[in-house]
């Protein structure tokens, strides 16, 4: 995890900030003699978004997908859970769900694999910025995907990317992962991390604890919300993601109710 920390600061700090509008040049196809290679060997970090599309593209539940498919990696100074796809154990530590003929998941790929060559940061107060977000191109000598003549823009590449949605779930998500209660060097207890887990990474057992615990006689949800929540899992991340600001951070949630015992 401090790789990853430095890696963020070097990005703040030495990488150029692209805007929506910015160009480059850029190609990936099977005929590139780098084809696949950047698939192996490589930390992807799932977002709550990426495991529920993945775990459904396998035909799996979501907790089968986490055991199978995934690390949990822990540090001291790490706030909360995050969640690393588990690479093979061949020698090149190839990615599960690539072939010789490239990614067998490519419609519900990760977001990282999504974005590349392109990464998203934030210049947060922390770094003496305002919190804007903004993009920056990773020119690795290893890709030769930027020696074709294929010209995008940022947002022309995001486009034919489909990032739109996992930016969306992902602003949401930021909410939680990056709360102010975080920012001022609080730390969740052994409880708290768990519920912070299961609703962002487990979202079939989430909707268990929604459904078939003792949630539901001590919160009282609007209808229209549990009609939705039941059948569609996006809105239930959604729905999970205001939970956590509820029972993590004691944030008031107009729509929650606690009941009367």
């Amino acid at each position: 995890m401090k790789e990853l920390e430095n890696f963020k600061e070097k990005i703040l700090q030495d990488y150029k900030r692209c805007s929506i509008d910015d160009k480059f040049e850029f190609s990936c196809h099977p005929g590139i003699s780098c084809f696949n290679n950047c698939c192996s060997d490589v930390n992807i970090f799932l977002t709550p978004l990426d495991i529920i599309r993945l775990k459904n593209r396998l035909g799996i539940s979501s907790e089968e997908f986490l055991d199978k498919y995934t690390l949990l990696p822990f540090d001291v100074n790490q706030s909360h859970p995050v969640i690393l796809l588990k690479m093979e154990s061949d020698k090149n530590k190839s990615c599960p769900f690539v072939s010789e003929k490239g990614c067998t998941v490519y419609e519900d790929r990760p977001w990282p694999c999504r974005m590349y060559p392109l990464g998203k940061a934030s210049a947060t107060e922390k770094h003496n910025g305002n919190g804007d977000n903004f993009y920056f191109i990773l020119h690795e000598d290893v890709c030769n995907g930027f020696n074709e003549k294929k010209e995008w823009s940022i947002k022309s590449w995001m486009e034919s990317q489909e990032v739109y949605e996992y930016d969306q779930i992902g602003e949401l998500f930021k909410e939680v992962s990056m709360h102010k209660f975080f920012l001022l060097g609080k730390q969740l207890n052994p409880q708290k991390i768990e519920m912070f887990h299961l609703v962002c990474y487990n979202i079939d057992k989430f909707r268990e604890f929604v459904f078939h615990s003792s949630f539901m006689k001590r919160f009282e949800l609007p209808a229209t919300l549990l009609d939705k929540i039941k059948t569609d899992e996006i809105e239930l991340l959604k729905f999970g993601f205001d939970w956590l600001k509820f029972s993590l951070f004691e944030e008031k949630i107009d729509y929650i109710k606690i009941r009367k015992q």
